[in-house]
């Protein structure tokens, strides 16, 4: 017989009802109902909501770099680092859309605001594989001559309204126009 994962069930809960509904509208006594814990059993796991939020995000960060650095290594070229990289990482949101939302929400969000601006400054500690293409390109002046956050701006804004659009279903994003798009998005960026 398995032994319950209360952990893994709160963390599970809140990451449907945050994709769902928000961070704001997925109260902590909303996330306890749905993994079926008392309220007070969220705070055995975690100290506040922001810690959950965190641990989430933690989570879902490293099975993403897990799967894109198979991908997207080293020892390549710029432009084939980047391609792959964008490729995997949409190919993992459409097979993961709960993550999207929620990955799209902790970015548009004070949480997200932190870390972006960590990632560009440099910040030490900070796992960031595109900021790492980007500096390179740079540095070879493979890309264009623009701050860093436009060049990341102009290479992922345009992905991120994609699969936006992909999970609302206005659009279906198979392999030719996920390679057609991630070339764009290169199109954007290189000089």
């Amino acid at each position: 017989m398995k032994k319950p994962d209360k952990r893994g069930d709160i963390l599970q809960a809140a990451l449907e009802l945050i994709a769902a509904q928000g961070f704001h509208g997925a109260p902590m006594s909303e996330i306890a109902a749905k993994a079926g814990v008392a309220a007070g059993t969220i705070y055995r796991y975690f100290s506040n909501k922001d810690d959950l939020i965190a641990e989430i995000y933690q989570t879902l960060e490293e099975t993403m770099i897990e799967a894109i650095l198979e991908e997207s290594s080293g020892g390549r070229p710029v432009r084939e680092r980047f391609l792959a990289l964008q490729r995997v990482s949409i190919k993992y949101f459409i097979a993961h859309p709960l993550h999207f939302r929620f990955m799209e929400q902790f970015f548009n969000s004070p949480y997200g605001d932190k870390m972006r601006r960590d990632n560009l400054l440099g910040k030490p500690g900070k796992n960031n594989l595109l900021i790492g293409i980007f500096s390179e390109g740079l540095a070879q002046r493979i890309l264009k001559d623009f701050p860093l956050p436009i060049i990341f701006s102009l290479a992922t804004g345009p992905m991120m309204f994609m699969m936006r659009d992909h999970v609302f279903g206005f659009i279906t994003l198979d392999d030719a126009l996920v390679e057609r798009t991630t070339e764009a998005c290169w199109d954007a960026i290189r000089r």
